[in-house]
């Protein structure tokens, strides 16, 4: 056989070598869990059901990794801030500190208290509801990763424990009014996220990379929003991410923040000065002045994620690992070592291996992000958790870095659909008045380099003139339907909009079908 027939086999059998070694990796990891739940294992009939457990909190790690680490790190790979190997070099170290250093000693057994403890019969039926709920979600989340929809790993395990519990108790175990606030934040976190998100975008191009001199307005604005963030994440990782460690009230968290901000500001504003007279008086240029934040922020949002989330992995099993030992349902379960680890090394290993599909998705394929742009989606995501927290709102973290990139697409294109709108304007006078295409391009080639202000008399002018030259309101909505683009990916809305309204039901129903089918098991 040939030479170049052999390398056409090795390159079409590369994909399945590749996926061939992540699904063997995947079983190596659960094996090695059956091994150390085994060593678990108390002297009485529940035994193998922890071992079990444990194996379906690993998978539902895996899962959690692939799925959800993506929102944290996925604004700065699509930016090219980093590549998508460093991103998870960094997002896994930050999210097993998150999860040991901060993750906590005791976890709710029933996330958010959406059904009632008491109202289960006994603790068998407890572990078993809760082993459904756990599978639920994790397959759920799988589903979702292959498809390629980011969805919230929060919302999958509240599905699944609300399925799985009005299986075991009946309609009356749910707390529906529970339920209904949870189901508003559907709506609440992309909004908020994507508002903000939009928000800071237009600020900065508003205050430098619509101004004449971009590299002077850079030097004076940067330091300003690298002050913000810094007091946006220090406070989100008091908050929420070091909660379980120190517990301070919004004001304080908020005070250590400011001062954290001021140190922030004076450092930054010299080495921005000093970094601004290396560079080329263009967007560009100003773009990659958002670089190192951008990786900052990738790791404190995955420690902060690993601090918070790993309770999605791990509470069901410590709520089934202390039902276990004690035959007893409580609200509150301690996290062994064993257990904690399970979801720390098992987020990690799900983000190595599957992440980088969802990393994709997020950084890249709902709308091009720059260094600029993918700060904006990531301010936004501390700003909204933290507004939220203080108003008493649930929101989701996929939902809010999801919608942030949303946000700062849509703006994205608003902006581009009116410039050309503009530009066709501008050569639709020069062509009625016979200006000649010197004048015209001398014109745009003016337009383009002016900064705010100036353009904006220049459209007045413009208008005025036009008007007088007969073009009509009606052509000019024309012109404007013909000319706009759309540079946010209309499909990825409708799929992760889809798979976010059917998150909760999904895992629900299928939480209650593994109830039952484990119940029946067991009896």
């Amino acid at each position: 056989m040939k030479l170049k027939y052999l390398n056409q086999i090795e390159q079409a059998t590369g994909p399945g070598r590749m996926e061939l070694f992540r699904f063997g990796t995947a079983m190596l990891f659960i094996v090695a869990i059956m091994v150390v739940s085994s060593g678990m294992m108390p002297d009485n009939s529940n035994g193998v059901l922890l071992v079990a457990a444990a194996v379906i909190g690993g998978y539902m790690a895996l899962n959690i990794g692939a799925n959800d680490v993506a929102n944290n790190v996925g604004p700065a790979v699509g930016s090219k801030a980093l590549t998508i190997f460093w991103a998870i070099i960094i997002a896994a170290i930050f999210e097993s500190a998150g999860a040991i250093i901060a993750g906590g000693d005791v976890v709710s057994t029933v996330k958010k208290g959406i059904i009632d403890p008491a109202l289960i019969g006994d603790s068998d039926q407890f572990i078993w509801l809760m082993m459904g709920a756990l599978l639920a979600a994790s397959i759920w989340l799988n589903l979702a990763t292959y498809v390629g929809a980011p969805v919230s790993t929060t919302h999958s395990i509240v599905g699944g424990v609300l399925g799985a519990g009005i299986a075991a108790g009946g309609v009356g175990v749910a707390d529906w009014g529970q339920l209904a606030t949870i189901a508003s934040s559907w709506v609440i976190s992309p909004v908020i996220g994507g508002f903000i998100a939009a928000l800071t975008l237009y600020i900065i191009k508003r205050t430098i990379t619509y101004q004449s001199d971009k590299l002077a307005a850079a030097a004076r604005m940067v330091p300003f929003f690298m002050a913000i963030m810094g007091w946006a994440f220090s406070t989100y990782l008091i908050l929420k991410g070091l909660k379980q460690i120190i517990k301070l009230d919004f004001i304080t968290a908020a005070l250590i923040g400011l001062l954290i901000a001021g140190v922030i500001y004076l450092i930054s504003k010299i080495l921005i000065a000093k970094r601004c007279t290396e560079l080329e008086n263009d967007k560009t240029s100003v773009s990659s002045l958002f670089t190192i934040p951008l990786i900052f922020s990738a790791a404190l949002l995955s420690f902060a994620h690993g601090a918070n989330d790993v309770a999605n992995a791990v509470g069901p099993l410590a709520a089934i690992n202390d039902a276990v030992f004690t035959a007893t349902i409580t609200s509150k379960a301690e996290i062994p070592l064993w257990v904690m680890l399970i979801g720390a090394v098992g987020i990690s290993l799900g983000l190595a291996l599957y992440g980088p599909k969802l990393i994709r998705v997020v950084g890249s394929e709902i709308t091009e992000l720059n260094q600029m742009r993918a700060f904006c989606v990531a301010l936004a995501a501390a700003v909204t958790v933290i507004i939220a927290s203080q108003l008493g709102l649930p929101v989701s973290s996929t939902h809010v870095a999801v919608g942030a990139v949303f946000g700062v697409g849509f703006l994205r294109e608003a902006i581009k659909s009116n410039y050309m709108t503009i530009v066709e304007d501008i050569r639709m006078h020069h062509a009625q008045n016979d200006d000649g295409g010197a004048v015209l391009e001398q014109f745009l080639l003016e337009f383009e380099g002016a900064d705010f202000d100036r353009k904006d008399q220049m459209i007045k002018t413009l208008k005025q003139n036009s008007m007088a030259a007969g073009l009509s309101k009606a052509e000019r909505k024309k012109l404007r339907k013909q000319h706009k683009k759309q540079l946010v990916r209309r499909s990825a809305v409708y799929k992760i909009a889809a798979a976010w309204v059917i998150t909760v039901p999904a895992s629900g129903i299928l939480a209650a079908i593994f109830y039952f089918t484990i119940k029946g098991m067991m009896i």
